[in-house]
């Protein structure tokens, strides 16, 4: 009977801690996705104020605000970019790929974090 309950006991600990690791995994994972889609907004609004000559361009800082942004959002957008069809001069793939982060974030904490944190 004692042995029973020693793995059982031991069974359980390793479990919980397996479940809080999984746990952070997922709040990382969120978290990074949650940064990217602020990233992601703050591209588009960065497009805009260029397009628009709002903000001044051969500034050096804003110019390397505008190249990092194009760097980081760039390779995400590219492929979606690639099936959309062409809408003239309007880009939506910064919402398809809004749409996209939000379906994989729900379906993380509706779907994936409740299967492995039974």
């Amino acid at each position: 009977m004692g042995l029973a309950r020693l793995v059982v006991n031991v069974y359980m600990s390793v479990n919980r801690e397996m479940e809080t690791d999984m746990l952070a995994l997922f709040q990382t994972i969120d978290l990074a996705l949650n940064l990217y889609t602020w990233v992601l907004i703050a591209s588009a609004i960065f497009s805009w104020l260029h397009a628009f000559n709002v903000i001044n361009s051969s500034n050096q800082f804003v110019n390397s605000v505008g190249n990092f942004l194009y760097a980081v959002t760039e390779p995400a957008l590219r492929p979606i970019r690639r099936i959309l069809p062409d809408l003239g001069g309007i880009d939506i793939s910064p919402v398809i790929l809004l749409l996209i982060i939000f379906f994989v974030r729900s379906l993380m904490w509706n779907s994936l974090v409740p299967l492995f944190l039974r």
